[in-house]
């Protein structure tokens, strides 16, 4: 463990001072020497393996297939991009030197994988039996931003999936949208416990090579949104950037259509600064690393029956992720207060009197409650136990949403909302960028989505014109 245990500041006094003790103190992740890249430590590692598992499960039901593609791209493929793409900015590492020698050409390191893909998809895709084409990448890219650097939330180096998918007709490329995004949906609340707004991101917000952009927005409980999972609709920009073409049912020759679409590591920050307390992580069980702790209450003269004991419920629990805590030397309050910085979902207790009494004591990691289980029943009270805990962290973390939510009446009201209350403010828009400008310029917050499911519109919260969108405004990061 950590030098000094046990986080030193409250989450509502201090948010940004409370999330990088949690992640550092309970061992989660660590910073390298390396400015803005973060050493992800076992448990933060095995949280990210459950994201890939269950998104590629989901994938693979639907057909897409892996594919592994350079980590460093030439330049002149990355300037492709650039002269068909208004507003590419990569924000691109280079490398310049091999050794003592400097390169013929400068290799950026993966910002994003279109330009050293689509190269390929030009050669392999020829003719409508080539189509669908549906590939997803599992790796690592680099966005040398300057921005200052999160853990999780806002990093140089981060894990995602990059999914990149071509298709003979606009029709077919758009029913991939819903298709991506329950898959997204199922991850993010069925596995990490993470409500979401779906919607469209504004022509300015959106990604510079897409038609349009379909973003998951969280809030966070110091009044933040972030974006989450994204699915972007790429019409025919890169396939004519890149010259993918085929020849069609008619022998016509066509540009194919393209969808590209991600999730990342910074679901992992979301889920901690959602779920997590004053004493450290909580964790949702299906990410847990650990699921059950045992920790044996005993002394010296009935150690050896209390592990003996420990030992059998463990092999009882083998459907779970559980492990026995039998250091000693270390109190069982000492133990107690480890787990709980560690966000272990339960914590079952067994002593000399559990023992007799055929018991055990286990304690929720979210609520803190506790309860006295029979050892023949015990596999099932921590199935029910594990379901009652992602269930009671979804509906906490959607009454975080549901607070941090406001509705402006005027353009002062939005002004004060969000110097005030922060959050998400709901407003009426009428499309125009230079409204969407002004409400930046005037509150340093922004149009953070177009929701999916629209309500009643009427005038701009700006200029008093009608009014195109209901839209979402808030503070980000």
């Amino acid at each position: 463990m950590s030098e000094e245990l046990g986080i030193t500041v409250k989450k509502k006094e201090n948010f940004d001072e409370w999330y990088i003790q949690t992640i550092l103190r309970s061992e989660l992740a660590d910073y390298s020497d390396v400015s803005g890249c973060l050493i992800l430590r076992p448990d933060a590692y095995f949280i990210w393996e459950q994201i890939q598992k269950y998104t590629d499960k989901e994938f693979k039901k639907v057909g897409i297939k892996n594919v592994y593609f350079p980590l460093f791209i030439p330049e002149k493929l990355l300037n492709r991009e650039k002269e068909h793409v208004e507003g590419f900015n990569p924000e691109v590492a280079w490398v310049t030197y091999a050794g003592e020698r400097e390169l013929d050409e400068r290799l950026a390191v993966r910002p994003t994988s279109e330009t050293i893909m689509y190269p390929s998809y030009s050669k392999w895709i020829r003719s409508w039996r080539d189509m669908p084409l549906r590939f997803n990448q599992w790796n690592n890219v680099v966005r040398w931003e300057f921005k200052h650097a999160v853990p999780f939330l806002r990093t140089r180096e981060f894990l995602w999936n990059e999914g990149h998918t071509v298709f003979a007709t606009e029709k077919e490329a758009l029913a991939e949208q819903e298709e991506i995004v329950n898959i997204y949906k199922n991850i993010t609340e069925n596995v990490l416990a993470i409500p979401s707004i779906i919607g469209n991101k504004t022509e300015k917000e959106k990604f510079a090579g897409a038609v349009f952009t379909i973003a998951f927005e969280h809030m966070l409980p110091d009044g933040r949104a972030i974006q989450g999972p994204d699915f972007h609709h790429d019409g025919q920009k890169f396939a004519k950037a890149f010259d993918i073409t085929f020849l069609d049912k008619k022998k016509e020759r066509k540009y194919a259509w393209q969808n590209t679409f991600a999730i990342s590591t910074r679901e992992i920050g979301v889920m901690i600064s959602l779920h997590s307390d004053d004493k450290g992580l909580v964790l949702p069980p299906k990410v847990a690393l650990t699921q059950v702790v045992i920790v044996p209450i005993y002394k010296t003269e009935n150690r050896n029956d209390v592990l003996k004991e420990a030992r059998k419920i463990e092999n009882t629990l083998s459907d779970f992720r559980t492990q026995v805590d039998d250091r000693d030397g270390v109190s069982p309050g000492f133990k107690f207060n480890e787990w709980e910085l560690k966000g272990v979902p339960i914590r079952l207790e067994i002593g000399p009197k559990d023992i007799e009494k055929k018991q055990v004591v286990l304690v929720r990691r979210d609520t803190g409650k506790k309860s006295i289980v029979k050892i023949n029943n015990i596999s099932k009270e921590i199935e029910n136990l594990l379901d009652g805990i992602h269930s009671n962290l979804l509906e906490n973390a959607k009454k975080i949403m549901e607070n941090h939510t406001h509705i402006a009446k005027n353009y002062d009201d939005l002004k004060e909302i969000i110097k005030t209350k922060m959050g998400m403010v709901k407003v009426c828009w009428c499309g125009e960028k230079k409204c969407e400008e002004k409400i930046k310029e005037d509150t340093t917050a922004k149009i953070i989505t177009i929701p999916l499911k629209q309500e009643n519109v009427n005038k701009c919260i700006c200029c008093g014109k009608k009014a195109k969108y209901s839209v979402l405004v808030a503070k980000t990061y």
